[in-house]
């Protein structure tokens, strides 16, 4: 079967790859064919609607399909006992690696619609992965096997009206009660994707003085928990992300929902956001494909003054700079991704943080060219919220989605050479050190 060009990375193609392996291509197959029967055939239907049916996260749970969004090495112990042991009968979980994490959130994200990802996986992808690394034994054994059997659901609770990328800047408070049971939190919560729906929030508070040191992470229950408010926020793409804004008036949360140690909140949140940042790269790497392999579908077929759009130069060399733009792109997050997969992860987070944060930016910037070349090669069908440019109107839509969340594009874009000087003269000092 012909595929469209710019609509798949070469080795889906059958050309070869030093990165994937067989059960690489097999875990490839059987999730397009698990999205398309039970996300892709509707997904446009449901952000019309502006809503995930709750029918679909049970799909999903009861198949384990919501799990693979956590970030390898998985832990293995947990699920087994949990009687989780493959994922659709083609890859066990010990064999699961950040290769077929990539692959994973590519064919979730291959419908062209964030928001449905995002209501399905916020809450393994971001919201659980603290509390297996961090979380005490009896915490985990309250609330692990809930999430794992979908249950329940989380969220994220990091950015506040006052405080997006500026993390250290945190303002909402746990204060523990004189009998030092329960802490009581107050503040607010803003853009939380999927709070809508969560049960729990993996919460940054701050537990001591101003900056990093003085926070932590609590995990905090919201439906239905006094003192709790939550309400939708309308954004311009993602509609079924369930993103809300969250207020706590006199929380109490007992103090064994602590996560980890006191003050130590900033460390955990800056490791949990290379994962955070690697998803959100694959998808949005997913999302330029979607639209460029649209507009190229389109041009090809639609005419203009008597010959199709595709014989003019000038659509040619729109298609030719973005595509050449979009493998680049994807050709380093492959690359990424292999990284990831064969270092410890102490060594990954040391070497690949900045990168990974350099090609978030760099994602939402070819993103953002790829799909305005879509709208405009679609002309006023582009322009449209219904019939043949659907899809990539709606795509553009996802731009500042791409652009802004897990760190906005100018934070990221520093942050990522203040890293790779940081390494630089820390190997500089220890080669220093090793002469002497």
């Amino acid at each position: 079967m012909a595929s469209i060009p710019f609509s798949s990375p070469p080795w889906m193609l059958g050309l070869p790859s030093p990165y994937h392996t067989d059960s690489h291509r097999a875990w490839q197959k059987a999730c397009r064919a698990f999205m398309q029967k039970h996300l892709h055939a509707h997904a446009l239907d449901w952000e019309n609607e502006g809503d995930l049916p709750a029918h679909v996260y049970k799909t999903f749970s009861d198949h384990n399909m919501l799990l693979p969004a956590l970030p390898p090495p998985l832990p293995l112990g947990m699920l087994k006992e949990l009687g989780v042991h493959d994922f659709l009968g083609v890859v066990k979980v010990e064999d699961f690696d950040y290769i077929h994490f990539s692959i994973y959130i590519s064919e979730l994200r291959a419908c062209g619609v964030p928001g449905v990802s995002s209501a399905l996986i916020s809450d393994m992808a971001y919201a659980v992965p603290p509390l297996i690394k961090y979380g005490s034994a009896e915490l985990q054994k309250r609330v692990l096997g809930r999430f794992v059997k979908g249950e329940i659901r989380g969220c994220i609770g990091i950015t506040e009206p006052g405080a997006g990328s500026d993390v250290a800047n945190i303002a909402a408070s746990a204060v523990k009660t004189p009998d030092g049971r329960h802490y009581v939190v107050n503040g607010e919560k803003k853009w939380i994707t999927n709070g809508i729906w969560a049960d729990y929030c993996t919460m940054a508070v701050r537990t001591g003085g101003p900056g990093a040191t003085g926070l932590s992470i609590l995990l905090v229950p919201l439906k239905g928990h006094p003192g709790v408010s939550i309400r939708r926020l309308k954004t311009s793409g993602g509609t079924t992300g369930g993103t809300a804004y969250i207020e706590l008036d006199d929380v109490k949360v007992p103090v064994e929902n602590l996560v980890g140690e006191e003050g130590q909140g900033m460390k955990m949140i800056m490791r949990n956001f290379n994962h955070e940042r690697l998803l959100i790269t694959i998808g949005v790497t997913t999302s330029a494909r979607v639209a460029l392999s649209s507009a190229f579908e389109y041009v090809m077929k639609r005419e203009a003054f008597n010959k199709p759009l595709m014989d003019q130069p000038v659509v040619r060399n729109r298609l030719a700079k973005c595509g050449a733009e979009l493998e680049s792109l994807s050709a380093w997050v492959e690359q990424l991704v292999f990284q990831m997969a064969n270092l410890e992860k102490s060594v990954s987070d040391a070497e690949l943080g900045g990168l990974t944060a350099l090609a978030k930016a760099r994602a939402g910037i070819v993103f953002d060219k790829c799909v305005r070349c879509a709208v405009l090669l679609f002309g006023g069908n582009g322009f449209t919220r219904t019939g043949q440019g659907e899809l990539v109107e709606k795509l553009y839509r996802e731009v500042p989605g791409a652009r802004i969340p897990g760190g906005s594009e100018d934070v990221l874009l520093d942050l990522a050479v203040r890293q790779l000087v940081k390494n630089y003269r820390a190997k500089v000092r220890a080669l220093e050190s090793a002469k002497l």
